[in-house]
């Protein structure tokens, strides 16, 4: 079965990794592109309100990382339970001719077999529950789910994975036509201190600015879009650089909306609170914070699993403190109505960075990050095509392997690129349903099923090591109520808002 993850090549780098590292693995995993968008969203649904949501959908994302952590060690224990099984039956087979004294040393290693793992584990075995293995979520799927749930996660996945490849489908040609494009004769300084830009106004001549957005689309695709035909390999020293470049230009802009506010130039004076904004507030904080589907790669390799929970928790303090920074710092240096969906054109402006390198640097930013990840995504959402149409024994023709499945993962997102470049919206749609999938729903039913086949293989007396803390099934039920509202309340808020168009 294909894996899921978009980080294993990065965590592949030390098999030993200490704990510390998998925590910076994990921050850097958490916060992307959605956090270049999540400044809009707090200024336009007011920065408490904001805030709640924030902190509040920063402990639902825990508690079920918590519950993702908890099913893969207990795929792991039914793994190394099948293993064990299978060796027995082997051994069993090499025994038919034995002697009495062998029959009798396999009588007593029977029953052996035969004990409870809790006093096996008395004995000096190691812990069943322990995570050695790289189970991804696809693969938990088909040990906890049936053929339908199993079906309904990859569609949910395929879902979320369009998403993403639309929104770093737009948001690349978006940004290239924001830094180059200018109404005031192609000044080089980009947006221009209160100018509002219309698709419809002048880039290059006659030509519109929705004209050169869709032309670096085309330039995008033809670049990019190949490597979903092939398999994409050694990308670890690109995701690395691609990382630095990514704390430098956060780092950037915080210090320059710090020193501006600092200076008296602060701009901003956002509402209290704003709920005709919550709608693309709660999808771009789901985003955000989107993280499950990658753990088996970034969990998996760290040696220290003693602290897992308190060094996750750790990791989401730390996350919510740097979104909290960067948010709050861009509201009040900036007007509500001049913050861009993406974050970093605000200081594509001479007025805010006198220097044109740190402009350009800020304003292409998403271009070099995204650019690198689109790939890789491409291929992961090609693979998961693929595994939800296989059939055991089973092979694709060339044709439908090395031409259906890359063209039907490529073409629809860049039509949807093609028709709206609104990033914000394309954040909170794709957050809002299937992340909510991914993040709640998902993890929910996993470690439901997962304790339940648990107590059915292994009885009572077992207890998992890497058991959430939020253990009791009153946890489980709330988060799939919470995700049911979500899901209620974001439909509601979309066809009120069309109504009222």
């Amino acid at each position: 079965m294909k894996t899921l993850s978009l980080t294993s090549e990065i965590t592949q780098a030390g098999s030993n990794a200490i704990s510390w590292v998998g925590l910076v693995y994990m921050f850097n995993l958490i916060v992307g592109t959605g956090a270049l968008t999540m400044p809009k969203a707090f200024a336009t649904a007011g920065w408490l309100v904001s805030l709640v949501l924030l902190v509040f959908l920063g402990f639902m994302s825990f508690v079920t990382t918590t519950f993702v952590i908890e099913a893969m060690a207990a795929a792991n224990a039914q793994l190394r339970w099948k293993r064990m099984e299978n060796l027995k039956e082997e051994e069993d087979d090499d025994s038919s001719t034995a002697s009495d004294s062998d029959v009798l040393i396999r009588d007593n290693y029977e029953r052996a077999e035969k004990r409870p793992i809790l006093s096996v584990q008395k004995r000096g075995s190691p812990n069943p529950f322990e995570i050695t293995d790289r189970v991804e979520m696809g693969q938990m799927a088909s040990m906890f789910f049936n053929k339908v749930g199993v079906n309904l996660f990859y569609f949910c996945i395929i879902v979320y994975l369009y998403g993403d490849l639309a929104i770093y489908a737009a948001a690349v040609p978006f940004s290239l036509m924001q830094v180059t494009c200018s109404a005031a004769g192609n000044d080089s300084c980009g947006v221009e201190a209160d100018t509002k830009y219309n698709d419809t106004d002048r880039c290059w001549g006659p030509l519109r600015r929705v004209d050169a957005y869709r032309i670096y689309l085309a330039i995008f695709t033809l670049l990019l879009g190949p490597f979903t035909f092939f398999d994409v390999q050694k990308t670890k020293y690109l995701q690395i650089l691609t990382s630095l470049m990514r704390w430098i230009a956060f780092a950037v802009m915080i210090v320059l909306a710090l020193v501006r506010i600092g200076h008296g130039q602060g701009e901003g004076h956002p509402p209290l609170a704003d709920f005709s904004g919550v709608r693309n507030l709660f999808g771009v904080c789901v985003y955000s914070f989107m993280c499950q589907h990658s753990l088996p790669s970034l969990i998996t390799p760290v040696s220290s699993k003693r602290h897992l929970t308190r060094l996750v928790f750790l990791d989401y303090v730390l996350i919510l403190a740097f979104y909290g920074l960067l948010s709050f710092t861009a509201i009040f240096c900036f007007r509500g109505d001049s913050l861009m969906d993406m974050y970093t054109l605000n200081f594509a402006r001479c007025d805010v960075v006198r220097l044109a390198a740190v402009r350009f640097f800020l304003g292409l930013f998403p271009v070099f990050t995204i650019s690198t990840n689109f790939p890789i995504i491409a291929v992961t959402l090609r693979n998961n095509w693929k595994t939800l149409f296989h059939r055991e024994g089973g092979t694709y023709p060339w044709v439908v392997d090395r031409v259906v499945f890359p063209t039907i993962t490529l073409v629809p997102p860049v039509l949807v690129a093609f028709c709206t470049h609104d990033l914000e919206s394309l954040v909170g749609i794709t957050g809002a349903y299937a992340g909510t999938g991914i993040q709640y729903v998902i993890p929910a039913f996993l470690v439901y099923h997962c304790r339940r086949d648990t107590q059915l293989a292994f009885g009572c007396g077992v207890s998992n090591k890497h058991r959430s803390p939020f253990r009791h099934t009153f946890w489980v039920g709330f988060v799939l109520l919470w995700a049911f509202s979500c899901f209620i309340f974001v439909t509601a808020n979309i066809v009120l808002s069309e109504t009222k168009l």
